[in-house]
């Protein structure tokens, strides 16, 4: 597999140097989708995999130093607060990407679907500007979103991966819960570790290639 992997940070691509082609984009979704797009129009690649730390919502049931895999990619904050409650970008009225009726392709809103896959355990994941930081607002974007890890890049990642046409996949390090910050109870560089580790490992089983056969 012609595969490109995206890091956000050199500390979570430490260890895939020399292994798989990587590309540092740099923190957030718009330093993500820029780097991408990028190396994109000028090289070619299959697939695109994001790996990293990120945090664990308290109902994903997944502790600190733990893996997953993204099932799905959600923009989490992309859309408008009202009098009723978050409007998401399908409420609003406004496709990120268009559908196509002949390809059979739905409208693309706030969710994007990955195509790639480990061993790990698979969860919802989602992409926020702003990372939360106490249990009540944790709570609340679980609850409406259904994520169980929170990050700032993949959803980015996963729509521009969407645009090229190439499949994309995303494995994360838990490093801490999402909610009330205690930067005490964080552990950063463990689960970077653990994030590349697995995808080494899935790299060495063909779990990726595997994963779009299905």
């Amino acid at each position: 597999m012609n595969l490109i992997v995206c890091v956000a940070t050199e500390l979570e691509g430490s260890l895939l140097r020399g292994h798989v082609p990587l590309l540092v984009t740099g923190v957030g979704a718009v330093n993500a989708a820029y780097s991408l797009t990028r190396f994109l129009d000028k090289e070619r690649a299959e697939a695109v995999v994001v790996c990293g730390i990120g945090g664990a919502y308290a109902g994903a049931d997944l502790p600190v130093g733990s893996v997953a895999w993204a099932e799905s990619e959600c923009y989490g904050d992309l859309g408008a607060n009202s009098a009723e409650g978050f409007l998401d970008m399908q409420a609003l009225g406004f496709p990120l990407i268009a559908g196509d009726e002949i390809a059979g392709d739905d409208p693309v809103y706030n969710l994007l679907r990955m195509q790639i896959y480990g061993a790990a355990r698979r969860v919802p994941f989602v992409t926020v500007n702003t990372c939360t930081g106490d249990n009540a607002a944790a709570i609340k974007m679980a609850a409406r979103t259904g994520g169980g890890v929170e990050s700032m890049e993949g959803a980015a990642i996963a729509h521009v991966a969407r645009l090229f046409g190439i499949p994309a996949g995303e494995v994360r390090g838990i490093s801490n819960p999402a909610g009330n910050r205690d930067r005490s109870a964080w552990r950063v560089k463990d689960a970077a570790v653990a994030a590349q580790e697995e995808l080494l490992r899935a790299l060495w089983r063909g779990d990726l290639a595997d994963s779009l056969r299905v």
